[in-house]
């Protein structure tokens, strides 16, 4: 398609040329400082990288309209780069020499390519392109442990995410609602999405990023892939070792983090609800938090006590099936919440806020979202999701001793009655 460019006066010509040169030699040192000394025979350098540029920027200028001179001369960079690596290939003995070339190549043809781009796309993305590349070549060993550690499990993980947020969530934009119920099969699969993204995101940092002894921050992040489920995994530790300080806090941590999970997951839906629950969920998580952190400061004093593996937190949340029935109780659970608030008003809605709260109380949080404004009020709204993550503590008390049959479990669980006292006396405020 052709370019449309605006007449070419020499500051604009200077500013883009600029652009063009400052950008290749940025990109020029970055490569020299990780590749410079390791790839003998290499196309391009901190030197070679500003000549390409303005290479391409002068065939650009050149012919701006049909681009005829710019691609004959990438097709020359290519021919280029192309008998270098030959070269290399034929000459060193060792695979490990071409460590970097096919990439190194690839630099040298963005280099090329800066110069007509500098006239041709906005300026910050061009910037953008540069530093992106320029932390990719600086990140080769850090990338390499990365795939070394990313099994074929991880990818096929990483391959579901991808379908369900890029393929099933776009072709179900536009369609009608599911008859009976006014639910958008969009809708549906957002909520999903949305909660796989979180749930996904917290599995990824607590698989691949290694922390120092302890367990506080393991245990917030797996309150953001789900607080009832690290509850559990941590009541199960202390079955075999003894409630310690990071336990105990740790159980507390997770609860804690679930309060601004939900806040994340309702504003995705919903701003004004998300903005009225906002206050009262982020002191009960602050509140959580600084009693999770005094348990692990001054409890009783054993710290590490536990090794972080794969049976310590939940495994990978990424699973089609799961997936599935996450949608299908929502939708049951959107249906059965309109039913409840009309037949039985706000009073049924809260009853069924206490009941679901014993379960996974994510459906019910976007139900209520998604239909505050049309079939619920504001205020019954955020009510209902306090009394909904209350009751959710409440069970997650009963588990802490349940699953650990420990005497010391007394602490965590009181915190978290604790909180879910006061989530319910703020319900009670709100309601009125």
């Amino acid at each position: 398609m052709p370019v449309s460019l605006t007449p070419f006066s020499d500051g604009w010509l200077a500013l883009h040329l600029g652009l063009a040169l400052g950008l290749s030699l940025f990109l020029g040192l970055a490569y020299e400082e990780f590749y410079g000394d390791s790839i003998p025979q290499r196309p391009g350098g901190i030197r070679t990288y500003p000549l390409l540029a303005l290479a391409g920027a002068l065939l650009y200028l050149l012919d701006p309209l049909h681009l005829f001179a710019t691609i004959a001369g990438l097709l020359l960079i290519g021919l280029w780069t192309a008998a270098s690596i030959r070269e290399a290939l034929r000459t060193v003995e060792t695979s490990r020499a071409t460590d970097g070339l096919y990439v190194t190549s690839a630099a040298a043809v963005l280099a090329y390519v800066l110069g007509p781009a500098a006239f041709a796309v906005p300026p910050w993305l061009l910037i953008a392109v540069v530093v992106v590349a320029a932390l990719l070549l600086s990140a080769r060993t850090t990338l390499r442990e990365l795939a070394a550690r990313f099994g074929h499990t991880e990818m096929v993980t990483a391959a579901k995410f991808l379908v369900l947020s890029g393929v099933v969530l776009p072709l179900l934009h536009g369609l009608p609602a599911i008859p009976g119920t006014g639910i958008l099969p969009f809708n549906i699969w957002l909520a999903v999405v949305a909660v796989s993204a979180l749930s996904y995101a917290s599995y990824l940092v607590q698989r691949y990023v290694t922390f120092k002894d302890g367990t506080l921050v393991p245990a917030l992040l797996g309150g953001m892939y789900s607080s009832t489920a690290a509850t559990v995994a941590l009541a199960r530790t202390a079955a075999e070792t003894g409630f310690t300080a990071d336990l105990s806090g740790g159980i507390v941590a997770a609860s804690a983090i679930m309060y601004l999970r939900i806040i994340v997951v309702v504003a995705i839906f919903n701003i004004p609800l998300a903005e009225r629950l906002a206050p009262s969920f982020v002191a009960l998580a602050l509140v959580g938090g600084i009693l999770a952190a005094t348990i692990v400061r001054y409890g009783d004093g054993i710290k590490g006590a536990i090794k972080r593996d794969r049976e310590t937190y939940p495994g990978n949340p990424l699973q089609i099936s799961t997936a599935l029935v996450f949608a299908g109780l929502f939708v049951a659970i959107s249906l059965l919440t309109i039913w409840v608030q009309t037949a039985a008003g706000q009073v049924g809605l809260f009853a069924l806020a206490a009941v679901v709260g014993v379960t996974d109380v994510d459906p019910f949080v976007l139900s209520i979202a998604q239909h505050h404004g049309t079939a619920i009020a504001l205020a019954p709204a955020a009510a209902a999701i306090l009394i909904a993550a209350s009751s959710n503590n409440v069970l997650k008390a009963v588990y802490a001793y349940a699953f650990s049959r420990r005497r010391a479990s007394w602490l965590p669980a009181a915190v978290l009655l604790l909180l879910a006292g006061a989530g319910i006396a703020t319900a009670l405020v709100l309601f009125r």
